[in-house]
């Protein structure tokens, strides 16, 4: 078995394998012993429907819903659609699929439009609490006004229009008398304040966009952090858990809870969940799909669920990783590693072994003393792990296909597959020597020619000789022509995130290598029936069926190697 990769996450801060609580574990547990809420605990999953969900995304899934299943809690599904003109009825049924084949059902689902009736009466409160103004103020002024981190804010005349006037400007803006980036509503909470944040935020802003959900009703939209934790308070959420970079906003949620007098929901954070050799920005992914650098949203190369599930990860193996990486209160970077590990306990214990050739340019195999037209069928295990062996019937005949890397004309000490004079085992078949080498005009090898030893079939060998070395094969009359996508890390350096670099300079040119191979044909009927999609090709790694395969030619994606190859081949570099 291979050790997994160490994770560099502090081990008193999260949920270890032996049940340990992490900090957020912590917190729910000390809210439930206090009665708080009644010792309910509610979550809510939020995003955003402006591009396909991603790994990080699955951390957090996973955590809400995981949270909630372990306090008997219920979890809720609610689309954050504030900005009309990023976001689609496409990304919103992307997210409900991915968060159900992740594994997990909401208990209600709701939009932020839900409730924008509510959030602009909550606004029209605040402006008569005196603690919101509208500003005729650019976007540019605004972000001069609210100075920098070591110099306060400055306060400008717009603030300190009456109540009235801001009732009347804010009802007009909700008219649409006004064109966008004309007018904002802000909270007037402290100029002077060390967050930034708590420096009078914007809570509205014009945006004359036709929205997916409630058309051209509204043109005007409530701002994130305005929104959200309304829309928490509303749903009664226990427990709102964000990542790292929404602590400096917790000081305004509970602003904003505290002046409407609502309900208190409790805002917590934890570390987001950075991936070497991936980028996680939302806007990065959308650039890479948008320019043809991948295919799509679901590129088996893309780090959004859509593409991992295309490139073969399970459910249950994105659900281990997330459980392996746990909870921290500080960021830190996850080894690739580690997933491609869980994803390969997985399948080694779950995934039929198989043939193929991965060979543009196979070796043809001629077995002269085999009789000519002679088949027969071999009963090859499909998986060692099974606690109950299975095995398929795989056909055989005088001819085989093998990959030319398993010959070698000259071959170096210690070379155990092929050559002239050698001797091998064919995978579940025969023991067979090499008798001759044919080439052509040009010198290239075109066809061996060997001899087998009829004793010495798989299960019943009663040749008494012992070979040290065994390869895979495919029958020639047999074998069905696939397409294989083998595929790599997007970017070629470790934290591209953290590069100076145009991020798009650090692709990775060899993330895809696509070629030809030879299967056995148990293996496309398998995945045609849809009975087995993920299989194992012995000697080469995991993959999986994709979905542009046709009848005349299956397309199979490589999920991941048998070994970590990656550091190796970094090391050479």
């Amino acid at each position: 078995m291979t050790e997994a990769p160490k994770e560099s996450n502090e081990r008193d801060e999260r949920s270890n394998a032996g049940g340990s609580l992490n900090f957020i574990e912590q917190i729910v547990e000390e809210d439930i012993a206090a009665g708080k809420n009644g010792g309910r605990v509610h979550t809510r999953f939020p995003p955003e429907p402006n591009g396909y969900l991603h790994i990080g995304h699955a951390k957090s899934i996973c955590l809400n819903f995981g949270l909630a299943d372990k306090y008997s809690g219920q979890t809720n599904l609610r689309f954050d659609d504030t900005n009309p003109v990023t976001e689609d009825t496409e990304y919103v049924d992307s997210i409900k699929n991915d968060v159900r084949w992740l594994g997990f059902e909401w208990e209600n689902e709701y939009y932020a439009s839900d409730y924008f009736d509510q959030l602009y009466r909550f606004a029209e409160t605040l402006i008569q609490k005196g603690l919101a103004y509208v500003d005729d103020s650019t976007a540019e002024e605004i972000a001069a006004q609210k100075g920098t981190p070591t110099e306060p804010g400055r306060m400008n005349q717009y603030r300190d229009r009456s109540v009235d006037q801001n009732l009347d400007l804010f009802r007009r803006m909700k008219a649409g008398e006004f064109s966008d980036g004309s007018k904002v509503l802000r909270a007037k909470v402290d100029m002077a304040s060390p967050n930034m944040q708590l420096r009078d935020p914007i809570m509205y802003r014009i945006k004359h966009a036709h929205h997916h959900r409630t058309g051209d009703t509204w043109c005007i939209y409530p701002m994130y952090d305005f929104a959200h934790g309304q829309s928490d308070a509303i749903e009664h959420i226990t427990h709102s858990l964000c990542t790292l970079e929404f602590e400096v906003h917790r000081p305004l949620y509970e602003w904003f809870i505290q002046q409407l007098d609502i309900f208190p929901s409790r805002q917590i954070e934890f570390a987001r969940l950075n991936l070497t050799y991936t980028v996680m920005s939302k806007r990065k992914l959308k650039q890479l799909v948008e320019e043809g650098h991948v295919s799509g949203w679901d590129d088996p190369r893309m780090p959004t669920i859509a593409g991992i599930r295309r490139r073969g990860y399970t459910p249950a193996s994105i659900r281990e990783f997330c459980d392996r990486i746990g909870i921290a209160k500080r960021d830190n970077l996850i080894d690739v590693g580690l997933l491609e590990f869980c994803i390969r306990e997985e399948l080694n214990k779950t995934t039929p072994r198989v043939m193929a050739v991965l060979d543009e340019k196979p070796l043809r195999l001629v077995i002269t003393n085999y009789e000519l037209g002679r088949e027969e069928e071999l009963n090859i295990e499909n998986n060692p792990e099974e606690e109950t062996m299975t095995y398929r019937r795989v056909p055989f005949s005088r001819e085989v296909y093998i990959e030319r890397d398993d010959f070698m004309e000259n071959p170096p000490k210690k070379f155990f597959r092929l050559f002239p004079g050698g001797m091998v085992r064919l995978k579940g078949a025969y023991i067979i020597k090499c008798d001759e080498v044919v080439k052509d005009n040009a010198g290239e090898i075109i066809e061996l020619r060997c001899s087998y030893i009829p004793e010495s079939r798989s299960g019943s060998d009663t040749s008494g000789i012992n070979v040290k070395g065994t390869i895979h094969w495919v029958s020639v009359p047999h074998a069905v022509e696939a397409e294989v996508r083998l595929y790599d890390r997007l970017f070629s350096v470790e934290n591209p995130a953290a590069d100076e670099r145009e991020f798009r300079e650090l692709l990775n040119p060899n993330s895809l290598e696509v070629v030809r191979a030879f299967v056995e044909p148990a293996l496309v009927e398998a995945a045609r029936s849809g009975s087995q999609t993920n299989f194992q090709f012995m000697r080469k790694g995991y993959f999986i069926l994709d979905s542009d395969s046709t009848a005349e030619r299956p397309v199979f994606n490589r999920t991941v190697t048998l070994k970590d190859g990656w550091a190796k081949e970094q090391k050479k570099g």
